[in-house]
C-alpha cells in the first residue's frame, strides 16, 4: 500500500433500483453501453482511471483536479445528449461527486477518507449534477469556464468534520465575469444556496452630519444583529455601504454583491422622535416582502432596533424557518451610543482615523462603563496603532488587551472582542489560545469578514496554508468590495500555499494595501523566476521600509514550523531584500 494525493470522482445512476425493478435486462444493457461508449472514452480523454465498478456506479482517480472536473462536466453533457428527448422516467442519469485528498492505494484499489468524501458528495448531488469539495474548488476556481456555487458547510455521513461544498454550474457560466477588475480576485460572487442579504446605508432626510452618523450606526447594528442569525449570509458593511451614492437598480446591486435580499430605508431624527422607513426587497423578483414606517420616541431606539430585526426575520420565514432574533446586551444611554457610532464610523473609514476615534470611544465608556461594543472598538483602535503605525508596541498592545478582555467580560457574545483579543494573544505567544478566541468569535458571528481575513493570517502561522486561503476567500465572499488589507491577507495565504501566480495577481490589485503587500508580491515574483520585476517591487518596498531585514522579521513572527518561516525569508532574499 502507498499513500498519494489524488482527485477521486464518484458516480452512480440516479434511481437505478427503480429502473431495474421496471426492466432489469434493458437497464443493465443500456448502462453497459453507456460505460463503453461515453464513460470510458471520456475518462481516457482526461487521463482518468476507473478503479472500481459496483452495480450502477464507479470510482475513478485523476492526478489533476482540473481534469477530474472537466471529465465530470463532459460526462454529464454527453449523457444528457445521449438521453435526448427519450422517456423521462427511463433515462440513465449520473450523479457525481469529486474530492481531492490523501488516499491509500495498491495496484487494484484505493481506500480512505479521500474516497469516502467523494462518495458522500455523489450521494448529495442532484441527478445530472456535480458537487465538489473545498479542496477541489481551491485548485480549479477561476481556471475553468464554469461557475461554482457555494453550498456552505455540509455534514457528511461518517465524516467527522463538516465539508464546504460547491455545485458546478456549466449551463449559466460566464467566464468573462471572473476577470472583471472591479470585482476583486474572486470575481462576481455567485448567488449562494443559503439565504443572503445586504443592508444598504440608510438615507437621511437632512444635511446634518450627526444624523448621517446616527443612520449609519443603525444600519451597521442591523448588519451585526442579522449576522448572528443562523442560516443567513450577510454582506459586510464595507461592501454594502460602497453603494451609498450609486444610482443603480436594486437588482443590479444585488447581483454585484451576490445576494438575493436587500434592506434599504431612511432615518429622520428630530427632537425626541425618530422615524425609520424600511423595506425588505427580494431582488430576484423585485418584489417587496416587508415595508413599514416606524415612529418612536428616541429613548426607544434600542427596542426599535430589535423590532426591525424581528420583522426582517419574520418576513424571511420561508427561507429561515427556525431563525429567531438573538438576545443582545445593548447600551441604554443615547449619548453614549452617539459617541460610539461616531467613533466606530471613523475607525471603519480608514485605519488612519483610528486615533481620532479613540477619544469618542473612551467618552462612550466614561458615560456607560458597561458598553461592551465601545470597549471592543477601543481595543481595535489601540491594536491598529500598534500593528500599522509604529506607535509604542507594548503600550498599545497592553491597552488593547485590557479593553478586549473587559469587553468579553461584559458581553461574552461580542464577536469583535473575541477576535481582537485572539489576535493579541496569538502575537503575544499564546498562539493556541489566540486561535481559540478567533474561532469563538466566528462561531458567534460567522459573517465577520475581517475575522475570516485575520484568521487566514493565523492559519499561515499554524502551517495550514490551504485553510488560510479558504478563510481569506470566505472574507471576500462576505465583503466583495473589501479594504486593502483583505487582498494582502489573501496574497499572503496564497504565497504560503505555493500558489505564486495567484499571489502575484492578488497582490497586484490596485486596492491591495498594508505593508505586507509589496513585500510578498516581490517574493512571489522571485519564486516565479521573474527576477527583474521582483527586485523592482523590492526596491519600492524598501523605499518605505529601509530598515527591513528578512531574518529579523522572521524572528518576530509566530510561525509554528520553521520551514514555513524560511519559505518567506528565502523568498524575500531572492527578491533582493536585505537578509
Amino acid at each position: 500500500m502507498e499513500r498519494k494525493l489524488a482527485a477521486i470522482l464518484a458516480a452512480d445512476v440516479a434511481g437505478y433500483s427503480r429502473l431495474m425493478e421496471r426492466d432489469e435486462e434493458d437497464t443493465h444493457a443500456r448502462l453497459q453501453v453507456m460505460l463503453r461508449d461515453i464513460v470510458r472514452p471520456t475518462m481516457e480523454r482526461h487521463s482518468g482511471r476507473i478503479f472500481k465498478i459496483a452495480g450502477d456506479g464507479f470510482l475513478a482517480e485523476f492526478a489533476s483536479p482540473i481534469e477530474a472536473v472537466r471529465c465530470a462536466v463532459d460526462l454529464q453533457r454527453e449523457t444528457a445528449e445521449r438521453n435526448g428527448d427519450g422517456f423521462q422516467d427511463g433515462r440513465l442519469v449520473f450523479r457525481i461527486g469529486i474530492n481531492l485528498g490523501d488516499v491509500l492505494a495498491d495496484q487494484e484499489d484505493i481506500f480512505g477518507d479521500g474516497v469516502n468524501v467523494a462518495a458522500r458528495l455523489e450521494a448529495m448531488a442532484e441527478p445530472g449534477g456535480v458537487l465538489i469539495s473545498h479542496s477541489v474548488h481551491e485548485h480549479v476556481d477561476r481556471k475553468l469556464p464554469v461557475r461554482f456555487v457555494d453550498q456552505g458547510e455540509c455534514a457528511l455521513k461518517n465524516i467527522v468534520r463538516p465539508i464546504r461544498v460547491f455545485r458546478v454550474d456549466w449551463e449559466t457560466a460566464d467566464p468573462a465575469s471572473s476577470q472583471r477588475e472591479d470585482s476583486g480576485p474572486l470575481g462576481v460572487p455567485p448567488l449562494p444556496q443559503v439565504a443572503s442579504i445586504a443592508v444598504l446605508p440608510f438615507a437621511t432626510l437632512s444635511n446634518d452630519a450627526e444624523q448621517d452618523y446616527f443612520a449609519d450606526g443603525l444600519a451597521e447594528d442591523l448588519i451585526t444583529d442579522l449576522s448572528k442569525v443562523g442560516g443567513l449570509l450577510v454582506i459586510a458593511r464595507h461592501s454594502s455601504f460602497a453603494f451609498r451614492d450609486r444610482s443603480m437598480d436594486l437588482r443590479a446591486i444585488a447581483r454585484e454583491l451576490g445576494v438575493r435580499y436587500l434592506i434599504e430605508g431612511s432615518v429622520r431624527r428630530a427632537a425626541a422622535r425618530v422615524r425609520i422607513n424600511a423595506q425588505l426587497i427580494d431582488a430576484s423578483s423585485a418584489s417587496c416582502l416587508w415595508a413599514e414606517r416606524l415612529d418612536r420616541d428616541l429613548a426607544d431606539i434600542f427596542a426599535l432596533q430589535d423590532e426591525v430585526v424581528g420583522k426582517v426575520i419574520s418576513a424571511l420565514a420561508h427561507v429561515l424557518p427556525s431563525a429567531k432574533p438573538l438576545p443582545r446586551r445593548r447600551v441604554t444611554n443615547l449619548e453614549a451610543y452617539d459617541l460610539f457610532v461616531r467613533g466606530r464610523a471613523l475607525a471603519t473609514q480608514s485605519l488612519r482615523e483610528t486615533r481620532a476615534a479613540r477619544p469618542l470611544l473612551a467618552g462612550a465608556i466614561e458615560i456607560d462603563p458597561g458598553f461592551a461594543g465601545a470597549h471592543a472598538w477601543l481595543a481595535m483602535s489601540h491594536h491598529f496603532d500598534a500593528l500599522y503605525y509604529g506607535e509604542p508596541l507594548d503600550e498599545h498592545r497592553a491597552a488593547a488587551r485590557a479593553a478586549a478582555e473587559k469587553a468579553v467580560e461584559i458581553d461574552p457574545k461580542n464577536a469583535d472582542a473575541h477576535i481582537v483579543l485572539g489576535y493579541l494573544r496569538a502575537y503575544e505567544g499564546e498562539f493556541e489560545a489566540g486561535v481559540a478566541e478567533f474561532e469563538q468569535g466566528l462561531r458567534l458571528n460567522p459573517n465577520h469578514s475581517a475575522g475570516w481575513a485575520h484568521l487566514a493570517d493565523l492559519r499561515v502561522f499554524e502551517g495550514r496554508a490551504t485553510e488560510a486561503v479558504e478563510c481569506a476567500e470566505n472574507s471576500f465572499r462576505l465583503n466583495p468590495y473589501p479594504p486593502g488589507d483583505h487582498y494582502s491577507f489573501l496574497g499572503w495565504a496564497q504565497y504560503a500555499a505555493g500558489r505564486y501566480h495567484d499571489a502575484a495577481e492578488t497582490l497586484r490589485h490596485p486596492q491591495a494595501g498594508g505593508p505586507g503587500s509589496k513585500r510578498n508580491l516581490a517574493a512571489a515574483l522571485a519564486r516565479l523566476g521573474r527576477t527583474a520585476e521582483a527586485r523592482k517591487v523590492g526596491r519600492e518596498f524598501l523605499s518605505e521600509f529601509p530598515n527591513f531585514s528578512a531574518r529579523q522579521w522572521g524572528g518576530t513572527q509566530p510561525f509554528r514550523n520553521d520551514a514555513d518561516r524560511q519559505h518567506f525569508i528565502e523568498g524575500y532574499i531572492k527578491a533582493g531584500l536585505r537578509e
